[in-house]
């Protein structure tokens, strides 16, 4: 499991101080973010071999609001691996308590966004994190 630290920004809030609903999705992915940039391979890096990653699939149950300066933390793990896709799992905790679970699915494609096998340096990272 990885785990990527924040707070949440004035900006992240609505009108009433909570995160709104759209944010979860973008801590999600500054998390696997993070988890590809600490492994050495930046999503950058995927790209300029004409490997992309696009989310095919989203999902967030919001169990607690979050609100303006809260530090949380985003685990991530990988759940599910095919030929040529996988799925990512968060869960945002603050504190003890986990405030939302979420996924999402992920195809390995080329620039023309046909599916492709899952590239080996790829894999060799979805399995570190396979849960």
């Amino acid at each position: 499991m990885f785990q990527f630290k924040t707070f949440v920004r004035y900006s992240e809030t609505d009108q009433m101080g909570i995160v709104y609903y759209a944010n979860y999705f973008v801590y999600f992915e500054a998390a696997r973010t993070a988890l590809l940039k600490s492994e050495g391979k930046p999503y950058s890096e995927f790209e300029k071999k004409g490997i992309f990653l696009p989310v095919v699939e989203a999902y967030c149950k919001y169990n607690s609001p979050i609100f303006y300066e809260d530090e949380i933390i985003v685990n991530c793990w990988i759940s599910e691996v095919k030929n040529t896709s996988f799925k990512f799992e968060y869960e945002i905790l603050r504190g003890n308590e986990i405030v939302a679970r979420g996924y999402t699915r992920h195809c390995t494609t080329c620039k023309n966004l046909k599916p492709i096998r899952i590239p080996d340096d790829l894999k060799k990272i979805i399995e570190k994190y396979k849960k």
